[in-house]
């Protein structure tokens, strides 16, 4: 038995494209230095005074506050960036449903329309089965 044979044309020299490994550099961190909580001053070296936590948070934060002389009660009243955000807040609720209360009221008044129709339409045919009911009897 005799197989034909086929040739084959010569394959085309490809270019081979380099692929190189990506690199990155390693971020580096400085080092932090974190002391021990039973530190101690060596000896003949004198400790700086750190102010307190209450002493700082009285001179970070005063709050104004309203006094109510007949109850001599201090209010305190909120900050000014709290007060702005309070108002911007309501001005966009009143300004929302001042625009959109006739929008809703309109829409409210066509689907009561439309429904009210449809009622009494299944009423009036409620009445001609009852009467054509009672006329066969």
């Amino acid at each position: 038995m005799k197989l034909p044979s086929i040739r084959l044309s010569r394959s085309l020299d490809m270019p081979s494209i380099p692929l190189e490994p990506p690199t990155a550099e390693m971020p580096v961190f400085p080092t932090v230095v974190i002391p021990p909580s039973n530190l101690k001053a060596p000896k003949g070296v004198k400790m700086e005074e750190t102010p307190s936590e209450t002493e700082e948070t009285e001179t970070r934060t005063e709050q104004p506050s309203l006094r109510v002389p007949i109850v001599k009660i201090d209010l305190p009243l909120p900050s000014a960036e709290i007060v702005a955000t309070a108002t911007y807040a309501a001005v966009a609720a009143v300004a929302t449903t001042t625009f959109a209360t006739p929008l809703f009221d309109k829409i409210k008044k066509q689907i009561q329309k439309f429904l009210q129709k449809k009622v009494d339409k299944w009423k009036e045919n409620q009445k001609k089965k009852k009467e054509a009911r009672n006329q066969t009897s």
